[in-house]
């Protein structure tokens, strides 16, 4: 579904953090604001076919949205994506509109930066790739609307979420918790500005040692707060929906203060 907020321009240094003034300050502290501002399109460009990049591409905010095979607007896990990146690839000041089928899928290293979803599909970026030196950055932007997942990390390494901010979800990071193939997964949070509702910030398998770091997380009308910020599981690969084990913060797999934490 669409969401009723009406996209603003960003303009300056606060586009290149993918947040507005009204969020993040330059020092990088959360303000009493609330939502961040949403970009507006320089313009808007139908895709039928996975576009593959290599090296940096900016899209100067254009739109790219799924048409064709890539139109459906259906939760299929088995959907291309819109935007496929080589290994060390980084993508710049793009928005992912509706449809956005699998959003964007990294192979291995990749950095997305400023980067937005106006209405997310079945995951607005899936991080792949075996090795465990693997680092996926995201830095700046925003994601609307994911019913299941906003980051689905599946391959191994460390992902970095930075500077983004999500409104209306499942889970916004959530490790695999049933690939084929299982790895030991870093995730690292730091401002991050989550709207209610949301079920989950993060979601990570302890018995492959997964571990999670969650600094500056705002979390925004969630008056009886029901968000979970660091959801653990018992992971398989088998296929089987994994089953929990536990939540909150315990210095090895969940880790964060209660400070790190702040209700708006």
């Amino acid at each position: 579904m669409t969401s009723s907020i009406r996209p603003r321009a960003l303009t300056g240094a606060v586009a290149t953090f993918g947040l507005a003034v009204g969020m993040i300050m330059t020092s990088g502290a959360l303000s009493p604001a609330s939502a961040a501002t949403w970009p507006t399109a320089s313009g808007s460009q139908a895709v039928t076919k996975t576009i593959s990049v290599s090296g940096t591409k900016d899209y100067g905010m254009l739109r790219l949205y799924g048409s064709g095979d890539l139109g459906t607007g259906s939760q299929d896990e088995d959907q291309g994506p819109i935007l496929e990146l080589a290994p060390g690839a980084v993508v710049k000041n793009v928005i992912i509109g509706s449809p956005a089928a699998d959003g964007i899928h990294c192979l291995g290293n990749c950095t997305l930066q400023n980067v937005w979803w106006e209405d997310v599909g079945e995951d607005a970026a899936t991080f792949l790739g075996s090795s465990s030196s693997n680092v996926y950055t995201v830095n700046g932007g925003g994601a609307k609307e994911a019913s299941d997942k906003v980051f689905q990390f599946n391959g191994a390494g460390t992902l970095n979420v930075s500077n983004f901010a999500a409104q209306t979800f499942g889970t916004f990071v959530r490790s695999c918790g049933n690939c084929k193939t299982q790895y030991k997964r870093t995730i690292n949070l730091n401002t991050i500005e989550a709207t209610y509702k949301g079920s989950r910030i993060v979601g990570i398998n302890t018995n492959y040692g997964d571990s999670a770091t969650l600094k500056a997380i705002t979390i925004v009308g969630d008056t009886s707060k029901k968000m979970i910020p660091c959801q653990k599981y018992i992971g398989n690969n088998t296929g089987a929906e994994p089953t929990t084990n536990g939540t909150g913060a315990d210095g090895t797999y969940c880790k964060y203060a209660s400070s790190d934490i702040t209700y708006k």
